[in-house]
């Protein structure tokens, strides 16, 4: 037998035994996930957490998650939900479906769209910049995995940053729906108070309880996605185990993967 076909033979024999070894450690990685959500979430809800000595990385990670992208997010939304609308009214007009113009512009712009796009703005600018910190903080020893969740360093570290990248998705989601409602008027209607009595009616009628529901949850857990998963990431890959590259492609895999399946879910609750 050609030493060729040994080494074909001997990779194909071994390709179970890699397969089983990623997928072990795919499971791993999400279990790390959950189960530094569930700590982080302990914490979150401890009053220690927020003792005097917390307070000022906390509100510095708050301000510089939320205060400098607010404006711009909240300018690049509206002019984004301008063309939307204008795409919209004219099509439907054309189409002689005017009646549903609102109605559509609301589910698309405001359930679906703001949403996603503050959880990826946010992972853009801020979280996924955080796990670059985190990491080195894991390579300078400052945070240990063996020192438990009750460790200063989680409490002054971690916490700050998790809850720093769920407030600010929720922020600019809040901000950019209301200011997007707001367009949506002023567009489909103009400067008259004498439609807003229908407005509201419209609008009440597509967030009843079930649909507000789920938009509550998946805004929840886009942020939270969007803000854990780098922050896990970069503590749960050691140095050792995988290059900077390569555990920032995980990272980047596991979010996206996770934000397509909670809006799958959203989109099944809301129209199935």
């Amino acid at each position: 037998m050609a030493p060729t076909d040994r080494r074909w033979i001997t990779r194909a024999g071994d390709a179970p035994a890699t397969l089983l070894g990623a997928a072990l450690d795919w499971l791993r990685g999400w279990w790390f996930i959950v189960h530094l959500g569930a700590v982080l979430l302990a914490l979150a809800l401890s009053p220690s957490s927020y003792a005097r000595p917390h307070r000022p990385a906390l509100l510095r990670e708050i301000y510089r998650g939320s205060a400098p992208g607010l404006p711009w997010f909240t300018l690049l939304s509206s002019l984004a939900g301008l063309v939307l609308i204008r795409i919209v009214t004219v099509t439907a007009v054309s189409y002689g479906l005017t009646p549903y113009a609102l109605e559509m512009v609301v589910r698309v712009l405001v359930l679906e769209l703001i949403p996603l796009s503050a959880a990826l703005f946010v992972a853009l600018r801020y979280t996924l910049p955080q796990r670059g910190a985190v990491a080195r903080l894991r390579q300078q020893g400052r945070i240990d995995l063996q020192a438990g969740a009750g460790s200063a360093a989680w409490q002054r570290e971690l916490l700050p940053r998790v809850v720093s990248g769920v407030f600010a998705v929720l922020t600019l989601a809040a901000v950019s729906c209301v200011v997007a409602l707001v367009i949506t008027y002023l567009s489909v209607y103009g400067f008259t108070p004498w439609a807003l009595e229908s407005y509201t009616r419209v609008v009440g009628s597509i967030f009843n309880p079930s649909v507000t529901l789920i938009f509550m949850l998946k805004t929840l857990g886009f942020s939270v996605t969007v803000a854990l998963i780098p922050v896990a990431s970069a503590v749960y890959d050691a140095p050792q185990r995988r290059s900077p590259a390569s555990a920032e492609l995980h990272a980047l895999v596991r979010m996206f993967a996770l934000l397509l399946v909670i809006e799958g879910i959203s989109l099944m609750g809301n129209y199935a």
